[in-house]
């Protein structure tokens, strides 16, 4: 199960354990290393734990996990990530684009995270709207405990998130956004 979702560039996929599991999802790792290693489009759902380097060089997928291994969204350049769960260490090395946001139930994910190029912020009202859309989507598609959990307590909840977001990228969205000045000749 490792590079599930390399390369993905549309669709969907969801990994959830059989209906019958006598083990709790959120505890074991449903899918391995390198998972979406190079995607650039699509969807994905993984209802348990991903190995290490999770969306590496992820550029456009929108993925939730319930946890990750060491180098979470390392290089990556685009797309959303929803963790819902525990990371490992040195996650967003190399993050130049995209977002990621992190379930922080226990507030210890800042020395977890490698900042070197991104910076860790509360969510905004948008990423709120977005992250819960994804989550009610991970909640459909796997049956997800977890996600069920977080969105039942969802005010609580949304103030435990952390947005992890590269500097440079937060620039370019900024200048992008702002209007573009006037020449006169």
């Amino acid at each position: 199960n490792d590079y599930a979702g390399k390369g993905l560039c549309g669709g969907i996929v969801a990994v959830r354990p059989f209906r019958d599991a006598n083990v709790p999802a959120e505890s074991q790792v449903i899918v391995g290393n390198t998972v979406l290693y190079g995607a650039t489009g699509g969807r994905a759902f993984f209802r348990g734990l991903a190995g290490e380097r999770f969306a590496v060089r992820n550029s456009g997928a929108l993925a939730v996990v319930e946890g990750v291994g060491d180098h979470g969204c390392e290089y990556m350049t685009g797309g959303r990530v929803v963790v819902l769960g525990p990371t490992g260490r040195n996650f967003a090395a190399g993050m130049s684009g995209g977002i990621a946001y992190v379930y922080d139930k226990l507030r210890t994910f800042d020395r977890r995270c490698n900042l070197e190029l991104v910076e860790l912020e509360p969510l905004t009202d948008e990423d709120a709207v977005e992250v819960q859309a994804l989550i009610k989507e991970h909640a459909q598609r796997t049956g997800s405990l977890v996600a069920r959990n977080v969105l039942a307590s969802w005010e609580r909840a949304a103030e435990r998130f952390v947005k992890v977001m590269p500097r440079d990228y937060k620039r370019v969205l900024a200048e992008r956004a702002a209007p573009a000045e006037v020449v006169e000749a």
